[in-house]
């Protein structure tokens, strides 16, 4: 018997042989309304075609409205958490989210270079959209001098840019003098998202000599939870799929645009990106999200 006819052992080692599956880590807190963090890492992670792993930093009670609580993992056991998957499974890529502490972002750096992992998707989630903060401000430096410098690329957006360099980011000039001095902290690449500027949503790619616009439509929806995890996990799927930073830059701003054109409108205040657009029409899913 064959794949046709329904030998799926016999496929699954065909199918094993032809193709190595792109091994994806997010490294963040858990999301318990399945909007954002870990659990957008996953399903991003599936929608683009790779397989996803996580390490666990926190867990929060959160909702559309806000976060209502948050307890953070021992760092040891982020740690042991990391070291189980890449000793293991392996991983092609890497994503960070919400790392919460100082001593927490040690401890990924730490376990992260002593595992000499590569593509490294650093997402630096301090404050949730509904305004709630989920990074310490004592774990921000710690965050630019351990982890900064193991990065493939560094994704802040307009907010997270000034608290990193210390000045206002509302404009594509200062998007460009943001994305410099983060490059000086060591990271390959800086992609400054510029969702919240004014007119045409535009990201800003850096890598130390030059910059690149990368545009998309607005859509004018509040259902918006998880765009930048979404966005990030994009990013690393796609290196761990072997594109370089152009292109899965290129696919992941196309696929958030996506998700975003489809948000969910679940809840009461910001619904989540649709992680699974492109797929829900394939499955006669295609049912009336607005």
């Amino acid at each position: 018997m064959d794949c046709m006819t329904g030998a799926a052992e016999g496929c699954f080692i065909e199918w094993g042989e032809r193709m190595k599956i792109p091994r994806v880590l997010t490294i963040a807190g858990s999301d318990s309304s399945g909007g954002a963090g870990i659990q957008a890492d996953l399903k991003t992670f599936s929608a683009l075609g790779t397989f996803g792993m996580s390490a666990i930093t926190a867990l929060t009670a959160q909702n559309t409205m806000g976060v209502r609580g948050v307890v953070e993992v021992d760092p040891d056991f982020v740690a042991l958490q990391i070291r189980a998957v890449v000793t293991d499974v392996g991983v092609d890529a890497v994503k960070t989210g919400m790392l919460s502490s100082a001593d927490i972002v040690w401890a990924v750096a730490w376990e992260l270079r002593k595992l000499q992992v590569t593509n490294i998707v650093v997402d630096p989630v301090m404050v949730a959209k509904s305004g709630d903060t989920l990074l310490r401000k004592e774990a921000v430096e710690s965050m630019i001098s351990q982890l900064f410098p193991l990065a493939t690329v560094v994704t802040p957006n307009l907010h997270e840019a000034a608290a990193l360099v210390d000045f206002p980011v509302g404009d594509v000039a200062a998007m460009k003098r943001a994305a410099q001095k983060i490059k000086e902290y060591g990271p390959e690449f800086v992609v400054v998202k510029g969702g919240h500027l004014e007119g045409t949503p535009m990201d800003l790619l850096y890598d130390g000599k030059n910059f690149r616009e990368f545009s998309n439509i607005r859509h004018e929806t509040p259902h918006t939870h998880g765009t930048g995890c979404t966005f990030a996990s994009a990013i690393a799927a796609c290196l761990a799929r072997g594109m370089n930073m152009e292109e899965a830059l290129s696919l992941s701003k196309t696929y958030i645009t996506g998700a975003i054109a489809k948000g969910l409108p679940l809840g009461r205040g910001h619904g989540p990106v649709h992680h699974f657009h492109q797929l829900y029409p394939l499955a006669g899913l295609d049912f009336e999200l607005s």
